[in-house]
């Protein structure tokens, strides 16, 4: 028995439901069902049955339940009091401008308000500005970007590497008077008229797109090559073009819904994925292991809540 199962029944239970309770564990629900089936195994007993609603323990399952959540809560005490005399040190992070703008504080908040004793040291750059960082050893962890249908282009790199979420990019334009509005959602095509300030080639945001362009078949009418996120942001507030970018961009403006309008690209390839990448389990410290699973537990948080929008976590098998 692991506490893992432990953890995963006692989800099950709260929530009444096997496919929730995945969804929220960051499983498959075939994984999660076949983790319950060893448990129900190793204790020779039934542990869940089905209704109409989903599942409920059984007269074994409840009496399970109530010392399962016990068991765990001895665990991760002893867990908390093993850790804490070792969680000091720094923690070098890497962020995107655009993900910094919707995680950079709530992550700064989480980590600070857990590991007061952990220094950490907040890096903004490009994908492949930070991707580099990490490669010399100057950062600890980083989200960087990757496209669908694509290899994981950091594969062979001396890292570990997880995909966490995809976002959903939407063409943002400056309000304007007389202008018709923007549907709910629009194909690359349809918006083929629009003048449109881009990164410049070689960004990985400028990579997924030219890809996406390229697919669909579209020349894009670009206004402007711009890198500064906070100047691409002024010359779409100026009304110079529109942006083609993931939500986490109105994270750093004020009265977004105000100021601009936008509609989602249905293009199946107008897609970012979002990787958490950090230096190997045996180069980091406990005190960058468990900044790491923090960060992952705080987008997941962000995502669930419908804060940051436009998203869609990416499930293991765990």
């Amino acid at each position: 028995m692991e506490l893992r199962q432990l953890r995963y029944f006692i989800r099950i239970v709260e929530l009444g439901s096997m496919s929730r309770a995945a969804i929220e564990l960051d499983m498959v629900q075939s994984a999660l069902s076949q983790q319950i089936s060893r448990l129900e195994g190793e204790l020779g007993t039934r542990l869940l049955k089905r209704n109409p609603r989903g599942v409920e323990p059984t007269e074994a399952g409840t009496a399970f339940f109530r010392e399962a959540k016990l068991t765990l809560r001895h665990a991760e005490q002893a867990i908390r009091s093993a850790q804490q005399p070792r969680l000091t040190g720094s923690v070098s992070i890497g962020l995107p401008a655009t993900t910094e703008a919707m995680l950079g504080l709530p992550l700064v908040s989480a980590l600070l308000a857990r590991y007061p004793d952990v220094r950490l040291h907040m890096v903004g750059g490009m994908s492949g500005t930070l991707a580099d960082m990490l490669n010399a050893r100057e950062l600890d962890i980083a989200i960087l970007f990757d496209q669908r249908g694509r290899h994981n282009m950091f594969a062979g790199r001396d890292w570990t590497v997880r995909p966490l979420f995809e976002e959903e990019l939407f063409l943002i334009r400056a309000r304007r008077r007389h202008a018709r509005p923007l549907p709910e959602a629009a194909s690359l095509a349809e918006l083929a008229d629009e003048p449109l300030i881009l990164p410049t080639v070689g960004h990985g945001l400028r990579s997924v797109l030219d890809a996406a362009f390229a697919r669909a078949q579209v020349q894009p009418r670009i206004a402007l090559d711009v890198d500064s996120l906070p100047m691409t942001m002024a010359a779409l507030a100026a009304g110079l073009g529109a942006v083609i970018q993931p939500w986490a961009v109105m994270g750093s403006v004020k009265d977004a819904r105000q100021r601009f309008e936008w509609t989602r690209v249905n293009d199946k390839d107008a897609l970012r994925i979002n990787l958490l990448c950090s230096l190997n389990e045996e180069q980091l410290s406990p005190a960058a292991l468990a900044v790491r699973s923090a960060m992952t537990a705080c987008i997941r948080q962000l995502i669930g809540d419908g804060i940051w929008q436009g998203t869609r976590l990416i499930h293991h098998e765990n």
